[in-house]
């Protein structure tokens, strides 16, 4: 038996070396095969050949059987893959994520609400957030990670050092840079695969129709009552809805206004500005630091929802949180008759 194993090492071995085909090398290796049992068949019992060889016919035609069929498997199994249809490369690499995104995007993926179709409209959204503060600071930065493809950012403000008490996007050393240009770095850093565009300007009635008109959703964060009838107003106008969150001291509110949806306008709500004096900014009557967080992460959370189709949005609603004493309330709101902005 020594001397067929020997041989078959010689075959299998030497002929790999010597540069034989794997089929070459199945060819010898069914000759030895053949040899062996036919000098069992052939040669009398008890010849050396015999004893040399070991074993008997029966066994040596099993094995060698054994050894025949696997060939023909493997020889089967290349045959199919060489006929399978090949996927072009190019094909493999068309889908909408890279292996990095679909890790990153994992939690979202598996969510039953979102899923791969949601993740999916999240990267094909455009939404523009009016605001690089307090608030703007959570929405861009859950924005940019939850995958929202085209995130545009306006505000003419630079960061000032007394923003970094709340302004979590920001940091000491964007101190005297414009806000804008300020965000876009912490967002590119925290998800390479979106498109950031600043715009390092005041929102005006000459260009907010223009700017607006390029995104499917805006979210509206700033402490100027003059914008944020700005921006209603151009929302309600496009048929774009807008997410609106404001903030004083231990209290904040946000909403969803969609007028063509049948929800109403912030201007159907709050008709006119509050005289001056009566709405304290930020910087007049102060703001808890992590609230801008709590109700910008909730404006986050509506976005993605609005995006994506999942669950009950603030259409209709408005969500009130009490940080003070820890109490959230939500009221129903209503279109106005007369309303001067979407009746």
């Amino acid at each position: 038996m020594i001397w067929v194993l020997i041989w078959a090492s010689v075959i299998w071995v030497g002929g790999s070396f010597a540069g034989l085909s794997v089929g070459r090398r199945w060819q010898l290796t069914a000759l030895l095969g053949a040899v062996v049992v036919l000098s069992h068949l052939v040669l009398p019992e008890g010849s050396g050949i015999r004893q040399a060889l070991g074993g008997n016919a029966t066994s040596w035609a099993v094995a060698f059987g054994v050894l025949g069929l696997a060939a023909l498997y493997g020889r089967g199994v290349a045959w199919l893959k060489a006929r399978a249809p090949k996927r072009a490369t190019s094909d493999m690499d068309s889908g909408p994520f890279t292996d990095t995104e679909l890790n990153r995007y994992a939690r979202h993926i598996v969510l039953r609400e979102i899923g791969g179709p949601g993740q999916v409209a999240l990267k094909n959204a455009r939404v523009l957030v009016v605001g690089a503060g307090g608030l703007g600071s959570p929405v861009l930065l859950y924005l940019a990670a939850a995958g929202v493809g085209t995130i545009g950012v306006i505000d003419d403000d630079v960061v000032d050092n007394s923003n970094l008490q709340r302004q979590v996007i920001h940091r000491d050393a964007d101190i005297g840079t414009p806000k804008v240009f300020s965000a876009e770095r912490a967002m590119r850093a925290q998800n390479p695969a979106i498109a950031v565009r600043p715009y390092n300007r005041r929102l005006t009635d000459d260009i907010a129709e223009d700017l607006m008109a390029d995104y499917d959703l805006v979210l509206e964060g700033t402490d100027n009552f003059e914008t944020r009838y700005l921006v209603n107003r151009v929302a309600t106008k496009l048929g774009i809805p807008m997410i609106g969150g404001a903030l004083s001291q231990w209290e904040g509110q946000i909403a969803t206004f969609d007028p063509a949806s049948g929800a109403p306008c912030y201007q159907c709500i709050f008709p006119k500005a509050p005289a001056p004096g009566l709405a304290p900014s930020c910087s007049e009557a102060g703001v808890v630091g992590p609230l801008p967080g709590i109700i910008g992460a909730m404006m986050a959370t509506e976005a993605i929802k609005e995006i994506t189709g999942a669950g009950e949005g603030l259409r209709g609603r408005m969500l009130i949180y009490d940080a003070m004493y820890a109490e959230t309330r939500v009221i129903r709101t209503a279109k106005r008759q007369g309303c001067d902005c979407c009746d």
